[in-house]
């Protein structure tokens, strides 16, 4: 089967790894794969070290608004993305295209206006409340030849909306990780910890994720020093960097707010790591304090890691984690919920103990590579039509219920 895969941007978040993992680990006997994506980024490069085959087209600028010289540009951008994706589609001839976000998959919708192509939606966002929202779960309704993939059942909840016919044409197929680049290894807790100048009796807290405001590290280091009156000892680790949109602006206010708090001492901005697993093993505690959370892979990670993770509800993140038990959650946007819980966990080796084990075969048992690119792999084999050498594996998928 031949997929042409549509990425929208260069640049690489979530949504990127989640393509990263499946260009490393398709059966290439059965799958063959083309990439088509924008130059400026670090995803080209990503992708030509698979030896995949990539093609260029330009970047996207498509975003919801209701200014009409910002809808006039995007509308522009729109249609010259549009017409690069058609030509290519129709050079490589793919069985699926598969777009990897929700605006990937209304350019490659329309850009297969009359061709036939079977389309992919791959689902890694929440859609916002908006006029524009509506209008394209209406597109995606038209188009009896798109199939969905869900990163979690919000999303796919959240897509479908009021439109019953698309809850039908909506699958889950939760997201996995490689779980040897996050198994524990002796030393390395140790060895980030003298890196960073840290003290083995500092209780370290961090915050893992693109520096934007929908992921919470600002309502975190406002919080931080009623969390210190408490645990002197406490230091908190922000990693990761700003990528999209205005993002370095809310980076600065996150330098801001610790200097007018005169916390510098006690909180380390690391940036993009290509480290994360041993940061991550550094940790005493991860918090996760996102408003909107489709997933939440860091959360799963950390998991594998053993590391014990504290996260406000939201989105997806109640289908990874069972409170008390694999996690600690807690209702999203209440300050004194998450002062308190970063106390009481600081104050419980025992109860982080626990629920660190749980989670981690947690982890090992429901969200490895293997098992969703099985999964993946049987949704393809779904939307091809019957072959003789097939059959047998289609049979046994419950995919083929969704088959176009």
């Amino acid at each position: 089967m031949k997929i042409l895969f549509y990425n929208h941007t260069g640049k690489v978040s979530g949504a990127e790894r989640m393509l990263e993992l499946t260009l490393a680990g398709l059966d290439r006997s059965r799958f063959k794969s083309i990439v088509l994506c924008p130059k400026d980024g670090p995803l080209v490069e990503m992708v030509r070290g698979f030896g995949v085959r990539t093609e260029i087209c330009p970047e996207l600028q498509l975003r919801f608004t209701l200014r009409l010289d910002l809808l006039i540009k995007y509308l522009v951008s729109f249609w010259t993305v549009l017409s690069k994706v058609r030509s290519t589609v129709v050079e490589v001839d793919p069985d699926v295209v598969h777009a990897n976000s929700i605006r990937a998959g209304l350019v490659a919708t329309a850009a297969t206006l009359g061709l036939g192509t079977h389309v992919v939606w791959h689902l890694h966002d929440l859609l916002p409340r908006h006029p524009f929202s509506t209008a394209i779960r209406a597109f995606a309704v038209l188009f009896a030849r798109t199939r969905m993939i869900a990163v979690s059942q919000a999303v796919a909840d959240n897509f479908a909306g009021k439109f019953f016919s698309l809850r039908k044409r909506v699958s889950v197929i939760l997201n996995g990780i490689e779980l040897d680049r996050f198994k524990q290894v002796a030393g390395k807790r140790n060895a980030i910890r003298k890196e960073l100048q840290l003290d083995e009796t500092d209780f370290v807290i961090g915050i893992v994720g693109l520096l934007t405001p929908r992921k919470g590290q600002l309502a975190l280091l406002r919080n931080f020093p009623r969390v210190l009156e408490q645990v002197p000892h406490a230091k908190c680790l922000i990693v990761g960097g700003a990528v999209f949109n205005k993002d370095e602006q809310y980076a600065e206010l996150l330098r801001k707010t610790v200097a007018e708090s005169g916390i510098s001492d006690r909180v380390h901005f690391l940036g993009s790591r290509a480290d994360v697993p041993a940061i991550m093993q550094s940790l005493d505690l991860l918090v996760m304090n996102s408003s909107v959370e489709p997933f939440g892979l860091v959360i799963v990670e950390a998991m594998a890691c053993g590391t014990p993770v504290l996260a406000a509800i939201s989105g997806g993140i109640p289908e990874i984690i069972q409170h008390s038990r694999t996690g600690w959650l807690i209702k999203q946007g209440n300050d004194r919920l998450l002062v308190d819980s970063i106390i009481n966990l600081a104050e419980s080796l025992e109860t982080r103990q626990l629920i660190a084990t749980r989670a981690r075969e947690h982890a090992l048992n429901t969200f490895s590579s293997s098992r969703y690119l099985r999964d993946l792999e049987l949704f393809y084999q779904a939307t091809a039509p019957v072959t003789q050498d097939q059959p047998e594996v289609l049979a046994q998928s419950e995919a083929a219920k969704l088959a176009f």
